[in-house]
């Protein structure tokens, strides 16, 4: 099965912390990324630009509405991504709970994909 693992993080809290200290989280990033590669596990992934760089697309009225900034206004943002395979939603998430940003505040949201035929 493959599974989306979205990494949400506060981006205040992030551009907070310390350049060393985010550069060891990344540091770490780019170890986990090369293991799961190497293991067969990692499809895609990507770190994504700030939300303040986003535009929102929403419907209303049969009227596209584009909006600068994040959907919805929310403590965390997606901060990136990892696309993995896995056998079940169990090693989905033993998978989640390595990512290191984990340990500033991150949250991982793990969801199994459903292929539309």
């Amino acid at each position: 099965m493959q599974y989306l693992l979205m990494c949400c993080i506060d981006e205040t809290v992030w551009t907070k912390l310390p350049d060393s200290q985010r550069a060891g989280i990344m540091n770490e990033y780019g170890k986990l990324v090369y293991e799961l590669k190497k293991s067969g596990h990692l499809l895609g992934g990507a770190k994504l630009d700030r939300s303040a760089t986003a535009v929102t697309v929403r419907e209303r009225n049969g009227k596209s509405v584009i909006t600068d900034g994040p959907f919805s206004e929310t403590k965390e943002q997606l901060g990136g991504y990892h696309l993995i395979e896995c056998g079940d939603r169990d090693e989905a998430i033993s998978i989640a709970r390595r990512i290191p940003a984990l340990a500033v505040g991150a949250t991982i949201e793990v969801r199994a994909l459903i292929y539309m035929e």
